[in-house]
């Protein structure tokens, strides 16, 4: 009895006459369109105008997938400007490769600036914690993307959730075997998870409500945790530092500096009861 492997699309686009739609676009799309969704409702719930939020995802999101490019083609140069490649393909964004700290980074940048220059209703801290679970889910669909698109995978796997990859998709060394594992289904259950966890209980957890601002750290914390373990999975070529993959070393950062001002809060807060 054959095992039933997720398959990878044959193909990563829809022709719709001589369009393409191709569903990483898609999928970043319908990330954004929830993002979007989840931010007004809980900014609303706080007192906030739902309608800052569509406004500064104008320039929010156009700034979160450029920072994603950039950082995907400066850590992984070689595919774009090595030999025999066509640095062209960096602009290509449809083909894959937006790194996620990219897209934080400079996403938040802009909306900061944005929202700094603007009178709102609320603290950027504020919007911050509000728009934090809507980022865990336009992640979770996001990764469906590298699904579509047959990359991003990990290490062979015969489990029956492990995705069959094409072999012209199969790094060398890996062309004998067919299935391996789906770091995309692990990342989007885990950013799914944990967004379900800020969306029932960030509004009861004290070490989340002691200061503005801790439910995005705590969103940065989370993903960074997880990110550690599916990176380490996975076998696309990537540059090493101290025999590390980059992403884990940024991912341990994502880690520990969220974490210290979580507790730094946290102990400022106590400190203040006790006074």
């Amino acid at each position: 009895m054959e095992l039933a492997f997720i398959p990878t699309p044959s193909n990563s686009y829809l022709a719709v006459g001589p369009l393409k739609l191709h569903f990483y676009a898609l999928f970043i799309i319908l990330g954004v369109v929830a993002a979007i969704y989840i931010g007004q409702i809980r900014y609303k719930s706080i007192g906030g105008d739902p309608k800052e939020i569509t406004d500064l995802a104008v320039y929010a999101v156009p700034a979160g997938v450029i920072g994603g490019r950039i950082y995907h083609v400066i850590t992984s140069p070689e595919k774009y400007f090595g030999k025999g490649m066509n640095p062209i393909d960096a602009f290509k964004i449809w083909n894959g490769g937006l790194g996620i700290w990219g897209a934080i980074a400079l996403g938040a940048f802009a909306a900061y600036l944005y929202y700094r220059n603007q009178t709102r209703s609320k603290k950027f801290a504020e919007f911050a914690d509000a728009i934090a679970p809507g980022l865990l889910v336009a992640q979770a669909i996001g990764r469906w993307g590298n699904w579509a698109n047959g990359e991003l995978f990990g290490k062979p796997s015969t489990l029956p959730w492990a995705v069959k990859i094409p072999i012209g998709n199969r790094p060398s060394g890996y062309t004998n075997f067919e299935t391996f594992h789906s770091t995309f289904l692990y990342e989007s259950i885990w950013c799914l998870v944990f967004a379900i966890f800020l969306l029932l209980r960030s509004n009861k957890l004290s070490f989340l409500n002691s200061k503005a601002g801790n439910v995005f750290l705590f969103y940065i914390f989370c993903y960074s945790l997880g990110r550690i373990w599916i990176e380490s999975l996975r076998i696309d070529d990537a540059n090493l530092i101290f025999g590390l993959r980059l992403n884990i070393w940024v991912s341990l950062a994502g880690i520990l500096v969220p974490l210290y001002f979580l507790v730094s809060n946290n102990r400022k807060r106590t400190g203040s009861a006790n006074s």
